[in-house]
């Protein structure tokens, strides 16, 4: 790999797009993106920000855009960041293009997308990985990153120095780790409230600063415990405390939580979930990757985890016609499954 590596982002999203524009300058870079998005960025270039201030924007002239898989010809790493759903068809149409030996990283919700990858790419290297804090779009072409977090990618030798130096120069150093599966079980353990935001029609910290929201996220949570330890997985810790500790801390009342777990709620008042982006969009959602994935896995063990089932009946509802949910008719229906 060179010193400037060559990166394709495949799936620019509003993960995508953000990543790209924290790595232009610092890598060779090429945007795989549906044609609308291309045209949106074609029109009016790249804008980043975060919550701590950072700022920037990519000119037109200087974004290199195709809507054709063929732009990840020849590239050192593609960076796939489709939703889950559209996963095998990005991997059959890398399949036709990447040489062997190529990194490719997955930066998806769901815990299959790297599974589905390898069975895709057998002689390209692989990558889990997670990225932790949510991206919104508040206008075309401006993407902002509404929460903290660093990204988690899976250990390596096919990690180079130069491109981990391309994501220190962006801010977005990679974190590695040696078990991403139980990253990936962890991250989709909060993920729950992907769902939950999307009902209630509420920026993230206002939904999530109201206990009968927290209480539904928990409710979630300890069903999804259950099953994994039904099925013997041991999500990994990504906050200050367990996974197994988090529904009992969101399940305080309000001011007792927000003296606990502030650091929860630093979030961009303006923050919402990527589903709730979905419904807005009139898109499918990726409730099946997400609450659909311990549903699929209860069944799996002769269990069922009837509060997530739920939860993806009635985003499917949403996803005809979203109507913004109550918290307390929302905990009361969750409970009485």
């Amino acid at each position: 790999m060179s010193s400037s590596p060559r990166i394709a982002i495949y799936g620019a999203g509003m993960v995508g797009n953000y990543l790209g524009g924290r790595l232009h300058g610092h890598a060779q870079l090429r945007f795989i993106a549906r044609p609308h998005v291309a045209s949106m960025l074609q029109e009016r270039g790249l804008t980043v920000s975060d919550l701590h201030g950072h700022r920037q924007h990519v000119p037109v002239a200087e974004l290199d855009v195709t809507t054709q898989a063929s732009g990840a010809q020849g590239v050192d790493a593609v960076v796939v960041t489709v939703k889950s759903a559209a996963t095998m068809d990005v991997a059959h149409d890398l399949a036709e293009v990447l040489a062997p030996g190529t990194l490719v990283i997955s930066f998806q919700n769901g815990v299959r997308n790297v599974a589905d990858l390898r069975a895709a790419l057998p002689t390209c290297h692989v990558l889990a990985g997670m990225v932790p804090f949510n991206v919104t779009q508040p206008e075309p072409g401006h993407f902002h990153q509404g929460s903290s977090g660093a990204l988690m990618v899976e250990r390596s030798a096919a990690l180079s120095p130069a491109l981990r130096s391309a994501f220190d120069a962006g801010g977005l150093p990679l974190q590695v780790c040696d078990d991403m599966q139980a990253v990936l079980w962890a991250k989709l353990l909060i993920n729950l409230n992907n769902a939950l935001n999307a009902l209630s029609g509420l920026p993230l910290r206002e939904q999530l600063a109201q206990r009968p929201w927290r209480q539904c996220l928990a409710l979630l949570q300890r069903e999804g415990l259950r099953v994994l330890h039904a099925a013997g997985i041991r999500p990994a810790a990504l906050t200050a405390l367990p996974a197994r500790w988090l529904p009992g801390v969101l399940s305080l009342p309000d001011a007792l939580f927000h003296r606990i777990a502030s650091r929860m709620l630093a979030i961009d008042p303006l923050a919402r979930s990527s589903m709730w982006d979905d419904l807005q969009a009139h898109r499918r959602t990726e409730v099946d990757y997400i609450n659909g994935e311990l549903v699929a896995l209860a069944k799996s063990r002769g269990l069922r985890a009837p509060a997530n089932e739920r939860i993806v009946a009635l985003i499917r509802e949403a996803e005809q016609s979203p109507v913004p949910w109550m918290p307390h008719a929302l905990l009361k229906t969750l409970r009485n499954v």
